[in-house]
């Protein structure tokens, strides 16, 4: 398989948010987004301790995208204006479909805030285009053991969430056309990833370094790809986890405004307009 090639590093960051240890890769610096990929961030490793007062993402609105969350250590709760209610643990993943609109939280479990113990969190937003927008919202909580884990032959694993792979199901199926995986390579491990023509890939690094087509990609950094090759070539000498996913661009304006992604700056409006009045539900 001929791989694609890395074009340009964007390395993360850095920008705490109280005392969470914050990377974000995207936007950033000659990045505003990676259609249909919008933005990310990378919170900790770091180590709370017992009696701490936990995450700060108390209850706030979304609208015209999804949220998904990659619980790397630690445990997160979930609770949101649609009903929908879980703690998810180290290794599982929260994947959260705004559409029209809702009210959530992300916060520590009292049981984390009472102890203390390591936390690493990853939450990628992607875009929805405009027909799914206002789409009904919906939530999927797994804990690890929900997703297939692949034994790669090269070295390592790959930890499915909206992907399929030698016969291993994914077992979430996105509105729109959106592959998701985490791969986890083992010392001196390598994975050839197949990716159709036309579809964009991300590809970010949260620990250890990596080679990707034959380009260092350094820990904590993104690799935008070219649109050459049958898919995407990496390995690490000492091992290496990496975010990696791929969709077809929506190709479509892009209008955010903090909590709302949309199509234009009167549909913004509108959300603004109807998360006051009410109409998101609410906590």
């Amino acid at each position: 398989m001929r791989s694609r090639t890395v074009t340009r590093l964007h390395p993360a960051l850095r920008d705490d948010i109280g005392d969470l240890v914050t990377r974000r890769p995207v936007p950033g610096p000659g990045i505003e987004h990676l259609d249909p990929f919008l933005f990310l961030n990378h919170h900790g490793p770091q180590v709370y301790p017992p009696g701490n007062s936990g995450l700060p993402f108390g209850p706030h609105p979304h609208r015209g995208f999804e949220t998904v969350t990659f619980i790397l250590e630690g445990e997160l709760a979930h609770l949101d204006s649609g009903g929908h209610e879980s703690v998810i643990h180290a290794g599982g993943v929260q994947w959260m479909t705004a559409g029209r609109g809702l009210v959530h939280a992300e916060l520590s479990p009292q049981s984390f805030k009472r102890s203390g113990g390591p936390l690493e969190i990853l939450q990628l937003w992607v875009n929805l285009p405009a027909r799914l927008k206002m789409t009904e919202p919906a939530y999927v909580g797994l804990e690890a053991e929900d997703m297939p884990l692949v034994e790669l032959p090269g070295g390592g694993t790959l930890q499915l969430v909206s992907d399929s792979w030698d016969g291993a199901e994914d077992p979430v199926r996105p509105l729109a056309d959106i592959r998701l995986m985490l791969v986890r390579l083992s010392p001196g491990g390598a994975a050839d990833i197949p990716v159709a023509a036309g579809r964009t890939v991300f590809l970010y690094v949260v620990r250890g370094s990596a080679e990707v087509g034959g380009t260092a990609v350094p820990e904590h950094s993104l690799a935008r790809l070219g649109g050459d090759g049958e898919g995407v070539s990496i390995a690490s000498t000492g091992g290496a986890t990496i975010l990696f996913g791929h969709g077809m661009p929506f190709a479509e304006p892009i209008v955010a405004h903090g909590p709302f992604v949309m199509n234009s700056r009167e549909e913004i409006r509108q959300a603004v307009l109807d998360y006051q009045a009410g109409r998101f539900g609410a906590l």
